[in-house]
């Protein structure tokens, strides 16, 4: 318990240092089981400005989930941009020789995802929500799941 703590703090810290970052939160799931019903769902309000943003999926596991892959549903929805969008997932997670592919230690690791970009309006709202897609019911050893949105740095596109 210390060594999630301790983890989530770090990556809180991490976070808090990107000013690009709008919004970063994970939602806890039952270490012994992720209903395949159960959907998770992020909210961003009020956009601070037009444009296009970044968005990352974090995922954190234990040693207890028993596949090498993971197929997420992400449904994305923003009425003022006029955006309405399903994807499809599939976040390996282990290398050819079944390796757990995350950062962490012995029991626990973590993942990070890119979405697509998105255009957003000034004032909007954007849904997010996810489920698995995954034949079986329930999934147990997923810990977090977790999404970010970013806008990009303009200062870091020179263009010469």
């Amino acid at each position: 318990m210390n060594r999630l703590l301790c983890t989530l703090a770090v990556a809180l810290a991490l976070t808090s240092c990107n000013r690009n970052t709008l919004y970063s939160h994970y939602e806890h799931i039952p270490i012994e089981g992720w209903e395949r019903s159960d959907t998770l769902n992020f909210r961003l309000t009020d956009i601070p400005q037009t444009g296009t943003y970044t968005e990352e999926l974090g995922l954190r596991i234990s040693t207890a989930f028993p596949y090498t892959a993971l197929t997420l549903i992400v449904s994305q929805q923003a009425k003022a941009s006029d955006l309405e969008r399903t994807d499809t997932l599939t976040a390996r997670l282990t290398d050819d020789d079944g390796n757990l592919n995350g950062q962490g230690g012995i029991d626990h690791h973590q993942y990070a995802f890119t979405l697509s970009a998105v255009k957003l309006q000034q004032g909007d709202t954007l849904t997010i929500a996810v489920r698995h897609a995954m034949r079986r019911e329930s999934l147990p050893g997923i810990c977090e799941l977790g999404i970010t949105v970013a806008q990009p740095d303009v200062q870091s596109f020179n263009l010469q």
